[in-house]
């Protein structure tokens, strides 16, 4: 699943208009709101907004705290897992998954690969359904409630795992709708908790952080199971670990329905104007007021008050104007930040900053998700060894919910301190070092392509979402990048054709699809980074000229003071 990064759930932003320099600031004005709906607002149904945001000051800080460590724990449990697919596979081959349905007593190869065939698939639709997801997810959150979230997520991974445990008991393909099903219900637990980032104002990050390695480590889950199922040498198969796994989705509920918020939590946008609001807009004239409205106006007062000391208190003393200062700086060293902001939704889908990224994306995720389904059998086959193989997928297993922890203090620097042109030569440079590294047939090249690959994945899901604020701005943020997310989840079907180029067309040789995902993989990344590295240099010098006249005309009218 992607990342979608951002240091809080908004940004300090300033509206474009055709008099204002894209480097401007302005320190009244209003942060925005990061919606989680992907539909522009324009174009949703009038509805009944049910559900309005809490503030955290109006919320016991002991609750908040265990609102936060609650949801860390539950989405450790829930958020990825389908992502350790690697670990729970040979544990499905080994308890006869698919046998029946590819059965071939004469031919055990075609047996065999029918069955890694039919797991494959497993995978792919629920990564597909995982990206694809997050587009009902983000209307649902904002109409709805974290709570509603919460729910549907529960149910969807209580269904999945009694599918995934009596999966030979239906008369239909209970692995792949189970795995289907627990794909669906971790984005909902997930997706749902980045609002709690605002309990903690002050400490946004570091609960983002935390969620983010929550959902990374949360693919070690099967790997856990993997092992206990070895050393009970299949004793505890995968039907008994599915029915315990259904103690999650109860757990999930019970917080949901006593701990968890029903309301999300309003941002540091929303507080301040909260405070800044006046707290009497039609002052009743003095020869109006009576005992009454003088007590109502001391009441709301003595409100507006307890709100400003609320809200002072779970801000801290760092105020807006220097937020939006910080803010400004990281957007200039982008070099590219706000070049399609005044646009709308479909002039940036139709845009060539939103084609090449998408493409660029379409690609990647494939890659990534192929090399997940695929690596035991790719190295069975380039090592010709089956023991190395299985040593390189254990230490996959593990390297995998690892590297997204270790390399998230990493990424925000990197992507809040170097320029878009740069970040996007780093994403090109690692996938292709990845591709070389894939096609090597040696032990340390197989090591050297997990470690680069479990440290680039994050990197790359974190980067897209970035480029896509920088570029494409919060008002359309949900539309554009879940586009990019679904398109790209969607092309992740394509895996059943290259499973096919790969068993069938090359015998079972990894290295022509790695070589053709590698090619189309760089020559995209190439267009990608050429574009934008020209037109971050055509904003540069359109700024310096810019900033020129503005220095020569501010010269001119000292020499030549105008005398009324």
């Amino acid at each position: 699943m992607s990342l979608n990064r951002v240091s809080s759930l908004e940004t300090f932003a300033i509206l474009p208009t055709d008099q204002r320099s894209r480097r401007s600031s302005d320190a009244s004005a209003r942060a925005r709101k990061l919606s989680f709906n992907p539909i522009p607002q324009e174009w949703d149904a009038p509805i009944l907004d049910s559900v309005q945001a809490v503030g955290a000051f109006e919320v016991p800080k002991w609750k908040r705290v265990l609102q936060v460590v609650a949801t860390v724990i539950y989405c450790l449990f829930a958020a990825g897992i389908v992502f350790g697919y690697a670990a729970i596979k040979p544990v499905l081959k080994k308890e006869g998954a698919y046998r029946d349905t590819c059965a071939a007593p004469h031919d055990p190869t075609a047996e065999e690969t029918c069955v890694e065939i039919h797991l494959n698939l497993m995978f792919t639709v629920a990564a597909v359904a995982t990206n694809v997801a997050a587009l009902p997810i983000g209307a649902i959150l904002d109409h709805h409630g974290p709570r509603v979230c919460g729910l549907m997520g529960s149910f969807f991974l209580a269904i999945g795992s009694l599918l995934m445990a009596f999966e030979n008991k239906v008369p239909f393909d209970g692995l792949l709708f189970g795995y289907l099903f627990l794909a669906l219900g971790g984005p909902f637990t997930y997706i749902s908790s980045f609002q709690l980032s605002n309990a903690f104002p002050k400490n946004s990050g570091l609960i983002l952080a935390l969620l983010t390695g929550a959902f990374d480590a949360s693919s070690a889950l099967f790997l856990v199971y993997r092992v206990i199922y070895e050393k009970s040498e299949g004793a505890f198969g995968h039907r008994k670990f599915f029915l315990a796994y259904l103690l999650v989705p109860v757990i999930i509920v019970v917080l949901q329905l006593t701990l968890m918020p029903a309301q999300s939590y309003k941002t540091v946008g929303e507080l301040v104007e909260e405070i800044e609001a006046p707290f009497n807009t039609d002052p009743q004239p003095y020869d109006q007021i009576d005992e009454h409205t003088a007590l109502l106006q001391e009441e709301e007062r003595q409100h507006h008050a307890e709100v400003v000391e609320g809200v002072q208190k779970v801000l801290g003393t760092t105020k807006a104007d220097k937020q939006a200062k910080r803010e400004e700086k990281k957007n200039e060293i982008s070099g590219v930040w706000g070049v399609m902001h005044q646009y709308t939704a479909w002039e940036q889908i139709k845009s060539p900053w939103f084609i090449l990224i998408c493409l660029f994306t379409v690609i990647q995720m494939t890659r990534i998700n192929y090399f997940v389904a695929t690596i035991r059998v790719q190295y069975e086959r380039l090592l010709h060894s089956k023991d190395a193989a299985v040593q390189l997928n254990n230490f996959f297993d593990l390297a995998l919910p690892l590297g997204g922890i270790i390399s998230i203090p990493f990424i925000g620097t990197i992507l809040d301190r170097t320029s878009t042109v740069t970040v996007l030569s780093v994403l090109v440079t690692c996938a292709t070092t990845i591709g070389i590294f894939g096609i090597i047939p040696s032990l340390w090249a197989g090591y050297a392509n997990i470690i680069l690959f479990t440290l680039y994945r994050p990197f790359y899901y974190t980067a897209v979402s970035d480029y896509s604020a920088k570029v494409f701005g919060f008002r359309t943020f949900g539309t554009v990048y879940g586009t990019i997310i679904c398109l790209s989840g969607l092309f992740n079907f394509s895996q059943s054709g290259l499973d096919y180029l790969f068993h069938v067309t090359f015998k079972n040789n990894p290295v022509p699809v790695n070589v053709l995902l590698l090619s189309a993989g760089l020559g995209l990344g190439i267009a990608l980074v050429g574009f934008v590295a020209v037109k971050a240099r055509g904003i540069r010098r359109a700024m310096l000229e810019e900033e020129a006249e503005s220095a020569a005309g501010t010269s001119s009218a000292f020499m030549n003071p105008r005398w009324e």
